[in-house]
C-alpha cells in the first residue's frame, strides 16, 4: 500500500455498506465516499489542479467535508484546514503560503475571512457537493483518475498542518502519503483497533491528533464519529453523543481529557463501551487521569507523544499500574519502524538513566519539511551527529526526555521552558508537577518573567492562593518557589488545544 486512497478502496471493497464517518447530523458508508471522492477528484484533475498542489479549507470538520478532501487527494493534491477561529492576519498568511487551487469554505466561515479574499477567491463546499452530486449520473472519468495513480508516488505530500502561531510565523508542516500509511499500519496493529471499533473524533482537521482518527478509521474499516467542537463547552451534550455512538476508542488531547474530569460530566454519564483512552498533546495531570480510571477502570489507558513533524506520535507507554500526583507517566517506548533517542547539549548519545538530553527521532516518520520554508526546515531537520558513515536524516524535537531505570523514556519539557533562576537550572515542568500533586488545584502551568526574573504560578481549582506557596514549599526548594501565583477559572487554550503560555504573560500584570 502506498496511497492513502487504497485504505479506503479496501474498506470499501470489503464492508461498501457500513458506516465510515458519521456526525450528529449525517453519515457515510465507506462505498459511498469512496464513490463521491472519485468524483470530486474527478472535478479537481478537470479544473487544474496539478500533481502537490494545495486544497485549503476554512471551516469546521464535518462528514460533508470529508469526500472533498479526500478528493483533493485523488488529483494528487494535499489538502490543508485553516483554524477558523484565529486572526484574519494568521489566516491571510497561511492562505499566501499555500497560494491553493482552491479555497473552499461554507455560509458560516466565509464572512470570518480576510476582506482580502473576495467570493472570487473562494468556493462554497455546497457548489463543489452539487457537482458531484450530478456527475454521480455520469460514470466518473476513469481516465483521468487512472493517469493520476500513474503519477503518483508516496512522497507526495498528504496535509499540511500549521503550529507555532501563538509564538511566531505560522509554520506548515507537510507530511506525506509514505510517512501517514507507514505510522497507520503500525499504530492500528499495536493497539488492536479493528472494524468493530467506533472512534470519537475529538481533535479538529487542523490538529494531527484528528489523523490517528481519521487514517486509523479508513485502514481498518471502523467507524469515526466526529465531535463537533461545541460540545467540548456542554459537557452533558459531549457524554450523551458519545454514549448514542456507542464510542470504543478515545484519541484526545489531554485538555479535553481534563475538560470531561475537571467539569465532572462523568458523574451525569459514562460510556459504557469505551475499551482504548488515549491521550497526548501535554502532560496529564495525575489527578484527572485517577478520575477517568475509577470511572471507565475496564479501559486500556496509553499515554502517547511525539509532535506534529514526526506524523502524529513517535512513542507510547501503555498504563498498566496506579500513578499518585507528583509521579511522572512515562512517555514509553518507541513504535516501530521509528528510532527515538537523547543527544546532550554536546551532541553526544544519552543513554543512562536520569541524564537529561534533547529527544531527537529518525525514520520514515519523519515529515518532509516546513512547506515554502527550507531554512526553518533545515534547522530542524538536519543530518544525525552520531552517524558518519551515511545519510540518515533526523528531527531535533526541542524537548527535553530522560530514561528511568526501566529504560522507559520520560518528558521533562521544553528546551525553552528550562530557565536559570538566582544561579539554578530549574525546569518549569517540576514546579507544574509539584503544584498538581497538592490537593485543590486541578491543572497547574509555570512561566517565567524574564524581564522581573520571578516564578510565576498559574492553576485552577479551589485552593486558595494565599495557601499555595507554603504547601509547594513543603515540596520544592526555595529556590523553585514560585514568586507570584495566580488562580485562573479555565487556562486560555491554542488551537491546538494546549495551553497558551503566550497568553498566560498578560496576566502577570493583572
Amino acid at each position: 500500500m502506498i496511497n492513502i486512497i487504497q485504505m479506503l478502496e479496501r474498506s470499501a471493497a470489503q464492508k461498501p455498506d457500513a458506516t465510515a464517518f458519521l456526525d450528529p447530523v449525517s453519515t457515510v458508508t465507506f462505498a459511498e465516499l469512496l464513490a463521491q471522492s472519485e468524483q470530486i477528484g474527478t472535478y479537481f484533475l478537470q479544473n487544474g489542479v496539478r500533481d502537490g498542489d494545495a486544497i485549503a479549507f476554512f471551516m469546521e470538520k464535518c462528514v460533508d467535508v470529508l469526500p472533498v478532501m479526500f478528493g483533493a487527494v485523488c488529483a494528487n493534491a494535499f489538502y490543508s484546514f485553516i483554524d477558523v477561529r484565529q486572526p484574519k492576519e494568521r489566516t491571510q498568511s497561511i492562505v499566501d503560503t499555500l497560494s491553493p487551487a482552491f479555497l473552499i469554505t461554507d455560509e458560516t466561515n466565509a464572512a470570518l475571512l480576510p476582506e482580502s479574499l473576495t467570493e472570487n477567491d473562494t468556493v462554497r463546499i455546497q457548489q463543489i457537493n452539487d457537482i458531484a452530486a450530478i456527475m454521480r449520473r455520469t460514470p466518473a472519468d476513469r481516465a483521468l483518475l487512472q493517469e493520476a495513480r500513474k503519477r503518483f508516488f508516496d512522497g507526495l505530500p498528504l496535509y499540511v498542518n500549521f503550529t507555532s502561531g501563538s509564538t511566531g510565523t505560522p509554520k506548515g508542516v507537510a507530511v506525506s502519503h509514505r510517512s501517514v500509511i507507514d505510522f497507520i499500519e503500525t499504530f492500528v496493529d499495536t493497539f488492536g483497533i479493528t472494524g468493530d471499533d467506533i472512534l470519537a473524533n475529538q481533535a479538529p482537521f487542523d490538529f494531527d491528533v484528528s489523523v490517528k482518527d481519521i487514517y486509523s478509521g479508513l485502514y481498518s474499516g471502523a467507524c469515526t464519529a466526529l465531535i463537533p467542537r461545541e460540545y467540548f463547552s456542554n459537557p452533558t451534550r459531549l457524554m450523551d453523543y458519545l454514549c448514542e455512538a456507542d464510542a470504543t476508542v478515545l484519541i484526545w488531547a489531554v485538555s479535553a481529557m481534563c475538560f470531561v474530569s475537571i467539569m465532572n460530566a462523568l458523574d451525569y454519564k459514562t460510556p459504557e463501551h469505551l475499551r482504548l483512552i488515549m491521550f497526548s498533546g501535554e502532560v496529564m495531570p495525575i489527578k484527572q487521569l485517577n478520575k477517568w480510571k475509577k470511572y471507565v477502570p475496564h479501559a486500556t489507558y496509553v499515554n502517547l507523544y511525539g509532535p506534529t513533524e514526526i506524523t502524529c506520535n513517535c512513542t507510547y507507554h501503555i498504563i498498566k499500574r496506579e500513578y499518585v500526583p507528583g509521579e511522572t507517566i512515562p512517555i514509553g517506548i518507541p513504535f516501530a519502524n521509528e528510532k527515538v533517542f537523547l543527544l546532550d547539549g554536546d551532541d553526544r548519545l544519552v543513554s543512562d538513566p536520569d541524564i537529561e538530553g534533547e529527544i531527537c527521532v529518525a525514520g520514515t516518520c519523519l515529515a518532509l519539511g516546513y512547506y515554502k520554508s527550507p531554512a526553518k526546515t533545515d534547522d530542524a531537520f538536519m543530518q544525525n551527529p552520531l552517524n558518519d558513515r551515511i545519510y540518515e536524516r533526523i528531527y531535533r524535537t526541542g524537548d527535553l526526555g530522560k530514561y528511568n531505570a526501566e529504560s522507559e523514556l520520560l518528558y521533562i519539557g521544553r528546551k525553552d521552558f528550562q530557565v536559570k533562576h538566582m544561579g539554578q537550572r530549574i525546569e518549569l515542568g517540576d514546579i507544574e508537577s509539584a503544584a498538581m500533586a497538592l490537593n485543590g488545584i486541578e491543572r497547574a502551568c509555570c512561566i517565567y518573567d524574564s524581564v522581573h526574573q520571578k516564578i510565576v504560578l498559574f492553576y485552577t481549582g479551589p485552593l486558595e492562593k494565599e495557601q499555595v506557596p507554603d504547601l509547594i514549599r513543603e515540596k520544592l526548594p526555595p529556590f523553585m518557589i514560585p514568586n507570584k501565583t495566580i488562580r485562573l477559572n479555565v487556562f486560555p487554550m491554542t488551537k491546538n488545544g494546549k495551553i497558551d503560555r503566550v497568553s498566560l504573560l498578560e496576566h502577570i500584570g493583572k
